[in-house]
């Protein structure tokens, strides 16, 4: 994620990972403010063994564009809502990549971060079996927390 603040909307993300039983790094790297820190983020991350990215980012939210133009691996893209524009400014700095520098962009806030790990785990899952077997199993669950027929008030 691009900075602290972020966390609030990215921890959706982590904590999907981890119910499903996926290792995930948080880490603080910002585009602006630690440049030198995306960069050897970014272009080290594949031998570092990391196979998917998911980047948070309010604002001008370059965080998830900078790091796939340094790395062939997926990069995810939440836009984190901002005071100004409420996370319209973000979902557009994102998902407008140019042609080449693909970001999987996903919705803006809570829902994005919660996509994003799907997503992630979804990637994952095509060469881990019982990682595909859990995330069914996720999804199943949710399927079956959803009533038929709406509950009577009162």
């Amino acid at each position: 994620m691009g900075s602290q603040s972020d966390w609030a909307t990215m921890r959706h993300a982590k904590e999907t990972l981890d119910s499903l039983g996926i290792v995930a790094d948080a880490r603080i790297v910002s585009a602006h403010r630690t440049p030198d820190r995306l960069v050897d983020f970014a272009r080290g991350a594949r031998d570092a063994g990391f196979k998917v990215i998911i980047a948070g980012a309010g604002g001008a939210a370059h965080l998830p564009g900078m790091t796939a133009a340094m790395t062939s691996l997926p990069v995810l893209g939440v836009p984190v809502e901002s005071k100004a524009l409420s996370g319209v400014d973000s979902l557009y700095s994102i998902v407008q990549m140019p042609g080449g520098v693909p970001v999987g962009t996903l919705a803006i806030g809570k829902a994005g971060a919660i996509n994003a790990a799907l997503l992630a785990a979804a990637i994952l899952a095509l060469e881990d079996g019982k990682l595909a077997d859990r995330l069914d199993a996720w999804r199943a669950k949710q399927t079956a927390g959803v009533a038929e027929r709406p509950k009577q008030d009162g």
